[in-house]
Formats: structure tokens, sequence, C-alpha cells
């Protein structure tokens, strides 16, 4: 399995996850229709080869093009919750993932992907995280803005894990006036810090994964190579930032 980010920040998320012989998946859609499809054919991909794409929540930076996506014939994957907050819970290409029948599968496709989409918390309607399994029996935990993860995986061989901010760079931020406290407080409520990622690798088995990926690394209150360097101290993995 390849996991590739395509944008990573506050102004928006795509990320691309291939594996041999299985058409390629796109997660989230934060990007403008013009700019993601010319991203994702730097990659040599067209939307009409993608399996689906999956979407986390109905903010912007998480969701703008995917009214454009389906109107392109990709077929898109979320929560009911996510749909309706979209406005697109009966379009025919929405697909519920929260059904009862779990792993939820890609159909129709030579390989399958199969996911297990699991809840985060977050200031969304209903936002959902994806546990995915590769044809090639890799397996993907992609968790994006949360404030943090209360289940647990097994067998993860790459971990994309939204690492917002560090703790004490925010706080630093609020009190000399460069943040409103309002605005911090959300922050703290909705997204990572890097204290919660180590908490969350520290409770989950390692073993199999070959790499970490932090994402939406928030522009003034992280700092990417302490993030990277706390990360790889404290699990011995490759870890990598997403481009913003």
């Amino acid at each position: 399995m390849n996991f590739t980010p395509i944008a990573s920040s506050s102004k928006g998320n795509a990320y691309l996850v291939s594996s041999p012989g299985a058409a390629p998946v796109l997660l989230e859609a934060g990007i403008p229709i013009k700019a993601l499809r010319e991203k994702l054919w730097n990659h040599g991909v067209r939307l009409s080869d993608l399996a689906g794409c999956l979407v986390s929540h109905e903010h912007g930076d998480h969701a703008k093009s995917v009214k454009d996506l389906l109107k392109a014939g990709v077929d898109c994957y979320m929560s009911m919750g996510t749909a309706k907050a979209l406005g697109v819970e009966k379009h025919h290409r929405v697909f519920d993932v929260n059904g009862d029948d779990l792993p939820f599968a890609f159909v129709d496709r030579p390989f399958e992907w199969n996911v297990i989409p699991f809840s985060l918390e977050h200031d969304a309607a209903e936002s959902l995280g994806f546990f995915i399994f590769a044809p090639d029996g890799d397996r993907l935990a992609f968790i994006p803005d949360t404030a943090y993860v209360k289940d647990r995986f097994s067998g993860i061989t790459t971990l994309a894990i939204e690492c917002n901010h560090v703790a004490d760079i925010l706080s630093d931020n609020i009190q000399e006036g460069n943040i409103p406290s309002v605005v911090g407080r959300r922050v703290r409520r909705n997204h990572m810090s890097l204290d919660s990622v180590i908490g969350m690798l520290r409770a989950n088995d390692l073993s199999r994964c070959r790499e970490i990926w932090l994402l939406h690394l928030s522009d003034g209150n992280s700092d990417e190579a302490r993030m990277i360097r706390t990360v790889q101290e404290q699990t011995g993995i490759p870890c990598r930032a997403a481009a913003n």
C-alpha cells in the first residue's frame, strides 16, 4: 500500500491510497476540483480511475469538492450525518458506510478494499476515521480531525494521524494574544495535540507499522521537526509530516 498526501492543512485535505492491482482510493476532498484533478494527474491518476472517495466529515477543508466529484461520477462514502450536512444524502453515488455489515467493501472491483469506519470526537455531524484493509494485506489507520481516539487497532502497517499542534506552543500563542482564547479552546477540544498522538501510539500495537504520517499541522501552533523527532523517538518508526 502507498499513502500519498495531496494536500494537508486547514486550507484543504486530500490523500491518495493505492495498492498493486487495485483501483486507487481518495481520502477526503477538501480542495477545489480543478486543483484535485491536477494533483491526482501528477500521480498518474484520473478521477475515473478512482474506486471511490472516503469523506470523514462535512467541513470544507475535507469536503469542498464532494459535489463536484459526484457530478464527475465518483462514488463517495461517508456517514449519513456527513451526507445530510453536505446536502447530498439522496444522491445515488453517496454510500453510508455506517451499515450493519462491516468491514465495508468497495464493490464491483477486481480487488476489494475493505473499510471499517470508527467514530471521532470533532465538531461535526458524524465524523469518522477509517481503518482500511488493502488487497495486498496492508492496513492503514486514517485518523483525521479529532480530539482523541478511543478505538484500538491491530496490525497497522501505515498510520496517518492528525497532529495539529503542540500544547505549549498553542498556550504561548494564546497568552501572547496571537490567537483569541475562544479559538484556542476550540483547537484543544477538536484537534489532536502531539501529546494526544503519543498517547494513541502507546495504546496500540505498532509491531507491523512501517511508517507514520502526521497530518494537518497547524501553521502557527506546530513544530514539524519536534513532532517528527518525538514520534520517532517514542516508536522507532520512520515518521514524516504531510505537505501543506
